[in-house]
C-alpha cells in the first residue's frame, strides 16, 4: 500500500512538472519607459534588454521582439512581450508593449 501512494505522489509530482515550461528571454519591462519614437537607437534597444529573441522584418522595416512566456499546469499562465519596429537608420519608430501582468 505504502508503494502505491509513493508512485502516486511521484507521478502527480511528474506531471505537474511536465506540465510547466517557458518561452523567449526575461527582460526588464520597466525599461520601456526609456523608450522614445524618433530618438532610441537599436544600440539603444539593445543596451537596455540585450539580444532579441526573434528578429524580422514587417511593413519593410526591421523588428526586433523580446517575449517571456512561462506556462503551468496549475496557476496562472505569464507572457510579456516588447515588439520595436526600427526605421532605415535603425531608430525606433513604433514599438509596442503586452503583459498578462499590466493592469486592465
Amino acid at each position: 500500500m505504502k508503494i502505491n501512494v509513493l508512485f502516486a505522489v511521484l507521478l502527480a509530482g511528474g506531471l505537474t512538472l511536465a506540465g510547466c515550461g517557458s518561452v523567449g528571454h526575461d527582460f526588464d519591462l520597466s525599461q520601456t519607459q526609456h523608450i522614445s519614437q524618433g530618438t532610441t537607437t537599436q544600440q539603444d534597444i539593445q543596451s537596455m534588454f540585450g539580444e532579441p529573441f526573434r528578429k524580422g522584418i514587417q511593413n519593410g522595416h526591421p523588428v526586433w521582439v523580446y517575449e517571456k512566456s512561462t506556462y503551468s499546469a496549475i496557476g496562472k499562465d505569464k507572457t510579456k512581450s516588447l515588439i520595436v519596429e526600427f526605421d532605415d537608420q535603425g531608430v525606433v519608430r513604433k514599438y509596442q508593449v503586452m503583459s498578462s501582468d499590466l493592469d486592465k
